[in-house]
């Protein structure tokens, strides 16, 4: 699991719960004038509704399922790959065929797709095209993906302004057939200040939304998908290294350069 977006998430919501909680506290209030049912129909509803109409439906329903993708840690590290390259390499260097019985090691599928090619005799150019091309194409999926949750972000504020426009109507109206004396004006303050707040808690869902899930998922799939660049790119080196059969001490200095200082492996890893 990825702890950080976690932390973030729990540290939040928590944060935010007690804020609200001390403000309602203070005026004498319950913390549960903060829900309103209408309110978060009108933000979510029209924020999918918007989301819908810019883009793909699977898009849409696939927002969801990216939810959950943003507390995933990747099974692997680039060490790691980096490492088992290494060990790769050292068997195609003697015997290309000997690496088949080195598939059901390898975790990694895009690693696996690369090394199946060396095995059934694709020449180098060719692999590193294909494995570009494939690479690409799942570059520009993340992004999309990673844009759509941006999108919701911009929608729901502006849905938030348009709840809390629905909530000023109904005030104007409700203001238009006050009743007369002090009784009546005092119930019309009431319902109006009432009217107020519902009013209010649509722009306030949008902000908290907006600010809280949407946006902050979007830039984690986008920082999850400059990882995987990164990664996929020292495996298409790796792959490259490997069909070419270059001895083990040249990958690991190829690879090497792909890492962080920290993480770079010496001869005798």
């Amino acid at each position: 699991m990825d702890i950080a977006s976690i932390i973030g998430t729990i540290l939040g919501v928590i944060l935010l719960g007690g804020a609200m909680f001390m403000a309602a506290s203070a005026g004498g209030l319950s913390v549960g004038l903060y829900w309103d049912l209408t309110s978060a129909i009108i933000v979510l509803g029209g924020s999918l509704a918007a989301t819908a109409i810019a883009f793909p439906l699977p898009k849409v329903i696939a927002v969801f399922k990216l939810m959950g993708m943003v507390f995933q840690k990747p099974p692997w590290e680039q060490k790691e790959l980096a490492q088992k390259i290494i060990e790769l390499s050292a068997v195609a260097r003697k015997n290309v065929k000997d690496l088949q019985g080195e598939m059901d090691g390898i975790r990694n599928w895009f690693l696996k797709d690369g090394v199946q090619f060396i095995i059934d005799g694709v020449q180098p150019d060719e692999i590193k095209e294909m494995m570009e091309l494939r690479e690409e194409t799942r570059e520009e999926k993340e992004s999309s993906e990673a844009n759509v949750m941006k999108k919701m972000g911009d929608f729901s504020p502006a849905f938030g302004m348009v709840g809390t426009l629905i909530g000023l109507v109904i005030m104007m109206f409700s203001m238009g057939g006050g009743g007369e004396g002090d009784d009546a004006g005092d119930g019309m303050a009431a319902r109006l200040g009432l009217s107020m707040g519902v009013a209010l808690i649509t722009t306030f869902y949008g902000a908290l939304f907006a600010n809280l899930i949407f946006l902050p998922f979007s830039e984690k799939l986008k920082s999850k998908n400059e990882e995987n660049k990164k990664v996929q790119a020292l495996i298409i080196e790796g792959v490259n290294l490997l069909a070419k059969k270059v001895h083990p001490i040249m990958v690991t200095e190829r690879l090497n350069s792909y890492l962080q200082p920290a993480d770079r492996i010496r001869g005798e890893e």
